[in-house]
């Protein structure tokens, strides 16, 4: 390195020479010169800095070992018309099939049933007792009928299970038996910041056991991915992400999990556009929830909310100036915060703890557990108060509603809520008890019998239903090899009756 430089200033010397005896033509030579110099002087320091290639082989030795790939079995109904969606936001899924992304509910006119074989990704996050468990998004393995896991050793495992999901944050649990396995660490997504650096695993169109590398280039990103209902506070990352990245982990430079790879802005598809991962302080949560459970509990206040930054003239007209905080726009029928919140009233803070917007408010409420009271800080008219409120639990049956009597028993396929006034108001429903279909899995026994998004049942077989709890009860004490009749009021306001069989 020494000797490159000598033959660089032994060359700026000779140059300031032959300027002496050429004039003015030094400053032409000087500048390839001074570049020489540069190259010369960089090249000494980089011997001299620590390799970050190092480091980068040291994270993927720390969590390659835990990362897992996850081939999954759907029967789906599509239209044959239904090539790849060209929209924006896109999922981390690789399909094996020709028709694109597994889709959502609707659309079934002229719909076709086809068998999806796609490729997602996983972590393994609990093992020991010959047992694992694995965190992976909702839309890799919700709905599968057949799951089969490789492990970066390369032992397959066919009989992977499905422990919950939870389609709100997009996850999912999954269960293998295997010995042996190495289990990743959580990190703290609480203390990223934008610049950070961070690895993105996966398998990307099935190449198991790849690895890329990016920053964090935002945070409390909201992509509008997971519905009205969903819970996105999302990491938002360059680190190259392409399809089959699905449930793989994102992590800091101490080889930690920090986020859940799940969704991609693109217009092409590929990488070429922006990342998005759930934290993992949310991650965590949901997981623990759905490996000791099943199902995850949410806490609930029942307020209609939105964000005083999108309604500043409302806000002032309650005698709130300030930029940030959520303004209840109004409280629903026998909900929690029933004669403790008011419309118009602007929450500021949960517990001490500032809420910047709706998003902030709904996830604080949300993590907290049913029953706990919250003090919660509050403009009205002028005034700030504290305001105590006993959280409810969020209405509806989590996850899928499955019959589980007798050696036949299937899922049917539907996710249920409970038709609270803003529910209702949104699908045009008015006086009806019952519990709400939000969604319907494609190629499912609902799907099949006609139920949609936006039905009400109100009776299964001879009994009432009153709620998505007690439909839930209700169809795993249901005879499902004799068949479920299914009472329904649709979103016309018409009462229709759908049997349901195994047959």
């Amino acid at each position: 390195m020494n000797s490159v430089k000598s033959i660089a200033a032994a060359w700026v010397s000779g140059v300031m020479v032959a300027a002496g005896l050429a004039g003015g033509t030094w400053v032409w030579h000087a500048q390839p010169a001074r570049a020489a110099l540069a190259v010369a002087d960089a090249r000494q320091e980089l011997a001299s800095s620590p390799d970050v290639s190092v480091m980068f082989r040291k994270v993927a030795k720390a969590v390659e070992p835990s990362v897992v790939n996850i081939n999954v079995h759907k029967t789906v109904r599509m239209s044959p018309s239904a090539f790849p969606s060209q929209g924006l936001f896109r999922r981390f899924f690789g399909e094996r099939d020709p028709f694109g992304e597994f889709s959502s509910p609707g659309d079934r006119d002229q719909s076709q049933k086809f068998e999806q074989i796609g490729t997602g990704s996983g972590v393994i996050m609990d093992a020991g007792n010959g047992m694992g468990y694995i965190l992976t998004n909702n839309h890799v393995a919700g709905g599968a009928d057949k799951l089969e896991v490789t492990l970066s050793d390369g032992r397959k495992i066919t009989d992977a299970r499905v422990v919950g999901t939870d389609p709100k944050t997009d996850l999912a649990v999954l269960e293998i038996k295997a010995s042996n396995l190495i289990p990743a660490r959580w990190g703290d997504s609480g203390q990223l910041q934008q610049g950070d650096r961070v690895m993105a695993f996966g398998s990307p169109f099935g190449y198991v056991g790849s690895m890329t590398h990016g920053i964090v280039s935002g945070l409390h990103r909201q992509a509008g991915i997971l519905g009205q209902y969903g819970y996105e506070d999302f990491i938002q990352t360059d680190a190259p992400i392409n399809p089959g990245n699905s449930g793989g982990p994102l992590v800091d430079m101490h080889g930690n999990v920090v986020g859940v790879n799940t969704a991609i802005a693109s217009a092409s598809g590929g990488f070429q556009g922006i990342g998005f991962a759930i934290p993992a302080d949310e991650a965590q949560h949901v997981y623990i929830a759905l490996k000791d459970h099943g199902k995850i509990v949410r806490g609930w206040l029942g307020v209609q909310i939105m964000d005083v930054s999108r309604s500043m003239a409302e806000a002032k007209s309650v005698g709130y100036d300030g930029k940030e905080g959520v303004l209840v726009k109004g409280v629903l029928r026998d909900a929690p915060a029933i004669d403790k919140l008011l419309a118009g009233d602007v929450i500021t803070s949960v517990n001490g703890k500032a809420v910047n917007d709706s998003s902030q408010l709904r996830e604080s409420v949300a993590q907290t557990a049913p029953g706990s009271e919250v003090t919660l800080h509050v403009m009205r008219d002028g005034k700030a108060m504290d305001i105590r409120v006993n959280v409810g639990e969020q209405p509806g049956a989590e996850g899928t509603v499955a019959a589980v009597e007798g050696k036949h028993a299937r899922n049917l396929g539907m996710q249920l809520d409970a038709p609270t006034d803003d529910i209702v108001r949104t699908y045009g429903m008015f006086g009806h008890d019952g519990a709400m279909v939000t969604a319907v899995t494609r190629g499912s026994f609902a799907d099949k019998a006609g139920v949609k998004p936006g039905d009400v049942i109100t009776r299964i077989d001879h009994k009432d239903v009153k709620s998505a709890t007690d439909a839930s009860d209700t169809l795993k004490k249901a005879d499902v090899k004799n068949g479920v009749r299914l009472f329904i009021v649709n979103r016309e306001g018409s009462e229709m009756l759908f049997m349901q069989s195994n047959g």
